[in-house]
C-alpha cells in the first residue's frame, strides 16, 4: 500500500514538475495571443510607420486632428485584439474628446514581423512614443497613455520610464505574477519570479507615478476581476476616478456604460489639461448606470 501511494506521489509530483516547464515554455503564448487568419480591410484611418530599436518595422494608425496641439492619447490594445480592430473606439475618442489617437501595433501581430515578448512590448511601445514625438512633435504636456487589458500593463510601464500627463487604465491586471495564480498550475505564483520572463507590475508602477491615473472595469470580468482594478486603484500615488461598470465583462465596458463610459473617458484624457475647458472630476469612485 505504501508502495502505491509513493508511486501516485511520484506521479503526480512528474506532472506538476511538467506543468510548470510547459508554463514556463509557453508563458509568451500565454499573455501575447495573436488573432490569426485575420482577413486585410480597409481601415478609415491613416497608417504610419516606424522601427523599433531594434530594428523590427511597425505601424500605427492614426485618428482624429493629428495636428497642432491637441491632447494626444497612445492606445494600447489587448492580448488578442489589434489595432485596427480599436479604430471605431478611436474614432469616437477623437469626435467626444476632441483628441489625436494614436493605436500602435505590436510586433507578431497584423502582418508585423517579430514574435510578440515581455522586452518586445517595450521596444514596441517606446518606438511608437518616439515617432510621436519626432515625427509629430507631441510634447510630454500633450500626451495620455490609454491601454486595455494587456494594453493596460504595456502603457504603464511606458509610463513609468517615459512619463505622460495622465494614465488611462480600461480592465488592468494588478501584476502578471498575479495573473499567474490564475492558471492551471496551483502554488505558481510562489515561485513565479524564478520562471518567469514576463514582469508586468501595473501596481508597483502607477504607485511610484507622479501623475494620475484613472482606472475602468466591468464586475462581471471572467478574464481580469474586477478585484484586480480596484487593486489598481488603490495602488496609485494619484488615483483619478475609477469607474465600476455593472453587468460589463472584459470587452464591452464602453457599450455596457454607454454615456458614463465616454464621460469619464473624457474626464480622464483632459485629467491635467488645463488649457482645455474640459477639467476633471475631483477623486471618486462612480458606477455606470
Amino acid at each position: 500500500m505504501t508502495h502505491v501511494v509513493a508511486l501516485i506521489a511520484a506521479g503526480l509530483a512528474l506532472l506538476y514538475v511538467c506543468a510548470v516547464l510547459l508554463l514556463w515554455r509557453f508563458q509568451e503564448q500565454i499573455v501575447f495571443q495573436p488573432p490569426s487568419g485575420v482577413a486585410a480591410s480597409d481601415v478609415a484611418a491613416r497608417r504610419v510607420t516606424y522601427r523599433a530599436e531594434d530594428g523590427i518595422e511597425l505601424f500605427a494608425f492614426l485618428v482624429g486632428e493629428c495636428e497642432g496641439d491637441a491632447t494626444f492619447v497612445l492606445a494600447f490594445h489587448g492580448n488578442a485584439d489589434l489595432s485596427r480592430w480599436l479604430v471605431p473606439w478611436a474614432a469616437q475618442v477623437a469626435r467626444e474628446a476632441g483628441v489625436c489617437v494614436m493605436l500602435p501595433e505590436y510586433r507578431g501581430y497584423d502582418g508585423v514581423a517579430g514574435v510578440p515578448s515581455y522586452a518586445g512590448s517595450a521596444h514596441d511601445a517606446r518606438a511608437a512614443l518616439a515617432f510621436a514625438r519626432d515625427s509629430l512633435q507631441v510634447t510630454p504636456e500633450r500626451l495620455v497613455y490609454f491601454g486595455h487589458s494587456l494594453g493596460t500593463a504595456i502603457a504603464a510601464e511606458l509610463a513609468a520610464v517615459m512619463p505622460p500627463r495622465s494614465l488611462v487604465l480600461q480592465s488592468p491586471f494588478s501584476s502578471a505574477r498575479a495573473m499567474s495564480r490564475r492558471l492551471f498550475v496551483p502554488g505558481v505564483g510562489a515561485f513565479y519570479r524564478l520562471i518567469s520572463r514576463v514582469h508586468f507590475d501595473t501596481n508597483a508602477r502607477v504607485a511610484a507615478l507622479d501623475l494620475p491615473v484613472w482606472v475602468s472595469h466591468g464586475d462581471k470580468d471572467l478574464i481580469i476581476p474586477v478585484t484586480m482594478g480596484r487593486e489598481v486603484f488603490a495602488a496609485a500615488r494619484h488615483p483619478g476616478e475609477l469607474l465600476i461598470v455593472p453587468g460589463a465583462g472584459h470587452n464591452d465596458v464602453p457599450e455596457i456604460a454607454g454615456r458614463g463610459y465616454w464621460s469619464w473617458l473624457v474626464r480622464a484624457v483632459h485629467d491635467g489639461d488645463r488649457s482645455s475647458a474640459t477639467r476633471a472630476a475631483p477623486t471618486r469612485t462612480r458606477s455606470a448606470p
